[in-house]
Order: C-alpha cells, then structure tokens, then sequence
C-alpha cells in the first residue's frame, strides 16, 4: 500500500494525517487522491467502510481557497448519520486549514436554525438533497462560486427517491466544475446521473466482495414459522455484545424489537417512521453501548459508522447478493473477527444459491437444531445513557460533561463511556453500576456554572 506521504500535499497536512494514524491509503484512496488533487472527474466503486470520505476530502481540502468566503464544496448524502459523519471527518482532515467552515444542512432539523449558519457563505456545505434544494429554491445557499460537487453513497440516494432533486441541484451549479461521485453499485440510473454532471471521468472499481478472511458466515435453513425463535437460538448460542439484525420491511423491525424486548435483550429498531430525533436517540445507545441490539432495513441503516460490530445477523436475506455482501461487511473490520449469520426457509433456496454465486465460494449451511445455547443468556448491554438538555448552541463540549462528572465526585472517567453532541441536546454513556450516581451528580451540579435537566433514556 502506499503512504500519504507521497502525495503532493503541504507538511502541514502530512503532519496532521499521520496525528490521526493515517499511515497507508486504502485502495480507494490510492487510486483517487491524485486524480482528485489533478482536478479530474472520477466515477467510483467502493464499498461501505473503504475510506471514501479522505478518498474525496483530502483532494477537496487541499485545494480549497480559505480566504475566499463562499462556497467552494459541496457533498450530498442520503442520510443525515452520513453528512454527520462526513463533516465530522472533514473538521478532523482540515485542522492545518485556518478559518475553514464547514456547514452541515439536513432534514430533521428546524430549517430556521440553519439560516444562520448560511448568512456568511461555508467553504464547504454537506447534506442531504431535499434540504439543500430547499436551501436553493430560497436563495440561502449560493453555488455560483462551486468548484467541486461530490456524491456520496449515489446508489442509496437513487434508493430513497432523490433523483430528481440530484438534478434540480446539478442544475444549479457552475457548468465548470470538478464531479466526484461515490457508490457501492452502479445501476444504470447512476451511469445515467454520472453523464449528466461528468465529463470524462475516470472510472474506478474496488473490489467489491468483501474480504471476509476475518469472517465466519454461517446460514441456517429454519421452518417458516420458527423465524424469530431461531434468531433468539442463535444470540443465545453466540451470545454477541453488539450486533446488527437485518429486516427487509420496516413494520418487521417494530414487531422484532418488541418480540426481543419480551425475551429480555435490549433491542432498538431503526426505520423510516421514526422522528430524527427518536432515530438519534436509538443510534446514540447503540454506538455507546447502552444497547446491544441494532434492528434496521437495509436503508435506514446506510451511511452508519458503526465501530466493534461483533455480529451481523440476516432475520431475512435480501433478494440482491450485492446488498447481502455489504451487510456482512460491517463486521470483521480493521483486522477484527466477526460473525455473518443467516436465516432462512427452503422457499429461500434460491436467494442462497444467487448469493453463492456471486461470492463464487461455497456457503457453510447448518441445521439450527446443531446449536447450544446458553440458559439465562440475555445480553445486557453495559452502559446506560443519560440526556442533557444542553449542546453546541449552548457551548457545551465533551470535556465540560466529563469534567462536571468526575472534578470533585467520588466518579472516575474510567466509568464515563462515549458523549455525543447535538445542537441543544448531549448524550454521555455511563456505567450500569454508576448511572444512578451520575444521574445525581449531573442534576444536582452544574455544568459550564449552569444548569440543566438531565434524564436516563
């Protein structure tokens, strides 16, 4: 693999990538910086987990104008935990940048809030398309001055119907311009939207299949009406600390989450009915490990930075092998092991076999009966969240949460966990053993000389 080291980049940004353990680029990333630093219009494949964002960001950085205040960037994503997640690495990958800006603009959020942001024009803006087109058709974002338009996860916003606003906004933007785009699979609408905004791009294609030497995929034929008997089989033998279920229907995710929570596991489900809010919340105790049971449809759960993934489960497999293969990619990462297990029915044969197939390797299939599980297994996740009714607008950072927990308290910050920060409100995992004394200290204390209310979630 190559260093970072051999790009034509500043000592400051070399500097910077190696503080935060960027050492070797991904292949993505080789075969993308130095077309995207030369100015060209590239059209990758890559996986979940490949290193896309540095892939496009770093190029995109470092060939910004600080000084100029307007917008010079923008990146479109299909979902909010995406463009969270994009602009957090983004502010990482910029630090040697003075004064850069960076404005997140998405849906479920109060668009009044983001008016603000936009009054001095961001460097670079990051978001979903419905909201950015709102933003275009009331004049709060201008694009005339736009040098690059990236499109991450392209595929998933064909998905979730965002074609025509993709256009809308390519519209809007300078014919001269640098287009990147980003998708795990190309349709041949994506081919089709790559014509549209590209020209003569160069096409990359990473290796689609997972490497899944660091994997142990197993599927299970079961009867059809011991479908959710058999998931519960399979925690109790494997017994995993943190783990994706997948369910190709969102009502299903509801209906498992409430069937787990009867058997004792701490589930939370992920689906489109549910309030930004409420998805931030659920997302928020699983990442921290406040829950050890994730339930999602294959595109609520898009775009998810999901770290130490022990198991990837199917409760039903997907009809698309493509799609099977990206779900058990999200486990055995970054030299871990991890665990791909399936159910399913004999009228599920043929999804097994298209998904041989394409793995062009045999598929281990075992009889559910052949398992062992442990009596009283219930998998309690080991911390609880607490939420704080304070956030950015208030000021507020993870150092000023863990300070008010652990100065003057008989409270370590081995016990505190993961605290995440949202615009008016903060989440800090602590300890099942200590939730309770933390809880007291937060609502009876202050934190930054104010106070706020605090819950459990």
């Amino acid at each position: 693999m190559a260093s970072f080291s051999t790009l034509p980049l500043s000592d400051e940004f070399l500097t910077n990538l190696n503080s935060l353990d960027y050492k070797e680029m991904t292949p993505v990333q080789t075969q993308s910086i130095p077309l995207v630093l030369e100015g060209k219009d590239i059209r990758a494949q890559a996986k979940t987990g490949s290193g896309k964002t540095a892939a496009f960001g770093i190029g995109l950085l470092h060939k910004l104008d600080s000084k100029s205040y307007l917008t010079q960037a923008l990146i479109l994503c299909p979902t909010r935990e995406l463009a969270d997640q994009v602009s957090k690495e983004l502010r990482r990958l910029a630090r040697p940048i003075s004064n850069i800006k960076i404005s997140t603009l998405c849906g479920g959020t109060p668009i009044g809030l983001q008016f603000a942001s936009l009054d001095h024009h961001p460097h670079i803006v990051v978001g979903t398309p419905g909201r950015i087109l709102k933003h275009l058709k009331k004049g709060t974002l201008k694009l005339d001055n736009l040098k690059t338009l990236v499109l991450d996860e392209a595929d998933r916003m064909l998905d979730m119907g965002f074609s025509d606003d993709i256009n809308s906004i390519i519209d809007k933007t300078p014919k001269e311009r640098q287009s990147l785009l980003f998708s795990a699979t190309f349709p041949q609408q994506i081919k089709k939207i790559s014509q549209a905004m590209q020209k003569n791009p160069v096409e990359i294609l990473v290796e689609s299949i997972h490497d899944d030497a660091n994997i142990k995929q197993v599927f299970y034929e079961i009867d059809r009406n011991k479908r959710t008997d058999s998931l519960v089989l399979l925690l109790q033998h494997y017994s995993p600390q943190s783990s994706v279920i997948f369910c190709n229907r969102k009502q299903q995710c509801k209906d498992l989450a409430e069937e787990l929570w009867r058997s004792g596991f701490h589930a939370v489900a992920l689906h489109g009915d549910l309030e930004q809010k409420e998805r931030d919340q659920k997302l928020v105790q699983f990442s921290n490990k406040s829950s050890s049971i994730l339930i999602a449809t294959d595109v609520a759960a898009r775009g998810l930075d999901i770290k130490d993934l022990e198991a990837v489960i199917n409760f039903e497999i997907s009809p698309d092998p493509e799609i099977h293969i990206h779900r058990i990619g999200r486990t055995g990462r970054a030299g871990k092991n991890g665990l791909a297990l399936s159910l399913f029915t004999a009228s599920e044969a043929p999804k097994v076999n298209a998904i041989e197939d394409y793995q062009k390797s045999a598929l281990s299939i075992e009889n559910i009966s052949a398992l062992k599980p442990k009596q009283g297994v219930k998998i309690k996740p080991d911390m609880n969240t607490l939420c704080i009714t304070a956030g950015r607008k208030s000021k507020i950072r993870a150092g000023d949460i863990l300070g008010a927990l652990t100065k003057n308290t008989q409270l370590a910050g081995k016990h505190i966990g993961k605290i995440d920060i949202f615009d008016i409100v903060s989440y800090v995992a602590v300890e099942q053993a200590f939730t309770k004394q933390a809880l007291q200290i937060l609502s009876d204390g202050k934190i930054k000389g104010r106070k706020y209310r605090v819950r459990k979630l």
